[in-house]
């Protein structure tokens, strides 16, 4: 089953599995409002179906993403053009959602990046839990180019995933970042052939799973560095004791102990 989200949002379910496209390939998928608010409403879909209990998330065409589409910035000189033109508004009302929205479904998100993510297109291939890219796929910091620093995520992300030294030389020279060396480096997972089929086989992998519990460990690994090693310990006994009131918790150890493979629900 297939949905066509205003054009610029496929929306595809897969059995367990929610395919979601970014689908304005003349465009390399630059964000537009409107495509914003479309992903908002396949993520709302994906999450209303009980049946799915996973996602990926890929482009269409050649591009993974290419950021935000500077067409829909004004710059038409006259009276207040700096306010017309200021990059904040639209990143406290699409961008930063967006990225709040990946970093909290109620299921895994894996994203097939298929070709270029540059600028925020990296800040969200990032922002999904699992990254799987195409050999010729790249990222790219591309916002010191325009006078801008990265945003939708990158600036946390980058020094997360790849420490201080090597996010400030990406972030400040917009160069290139292969995908093999972004795996070699830990920016995403892995690099296959076939991102698109390679994320959906995981995809499939992870809708089998207690999906709650990947959801809990997704939210005690991204807050893990603002706390104490005492502080995690807590969370992890709080989030523990949530998991043991689970049928995927009651189910999991039933099947180890009779030595048959678990039927988790995701409940």
């Amino acid at each position: 089953m297939s949905t066509d989200l205003q054009n610029t949002v496929l929306f595809e379910k897969r059995g367990a599995v929610a395919l979601v496209t970014m689908n304005r390939p003349q465009a390399l998928n630059s964000f537009t409002r409107q495509m914003h608010h479309d992903l908002w409403s396949a993520f709302d879909q994906a999450e209303a179906d009980s049946e799915i209990r996973a996602m990926v998330l890929t482009g269409a065409g050649r591009a993974f993403c290419a950021g935000a589409d500077l067409s829909e910035f004004d710059f038409t000189p006259g009276p207040d053009q700096i306010k017309r033109a200021d990059p904040g508004p639209i990143i406290e009302q699409a961008f930063n959602p967006t990225t709040r929205r990946l970093q909290s479904l109620r299921m895994p998100c894996v994203a097939a990046v298929n070709g270029v993510a540059a600028g925020a297109g990296a800040s969200i291939a990032m922002a999904c839990d699992i990254a799987i890219a195409a050999p010729g796929a790249s990222f790219i910091q591309a916002f010191s180019k325009i006078g801008l620093i990265p945003d939708a995520g990158s600036s946390w992300l980058l020094v997360e995933r790849l420490g201080l030294p090597r996010a400030l030389a990406l972030a400040m020279t917009g160069d290139k970042l292969g995908a093999q060396q972004a795996k070699d480096w830990g920016l995403i997972w892995d690099v296959a052939e076939d991102p698109l089929a390679a994320a959906l086989l995981l995809a499939d992998r992870l809708a089998t799973m207690p999906t709650k519990a990947l959801v809990a460990t997704r939210a005690l690994l991204q807050s893990a560095g603002t706390r104490s090693l005492s502080e995690q310990l807590d969370q992890e006994r709080d989030a523990q004791s949530l998991m043991g009131q689970t049928h995927d918790y009651f189910e999991g150890v039933q099947a180890f102990l009779q030595k048959r493979p678990a039927q988790f629900k995701g409940e």
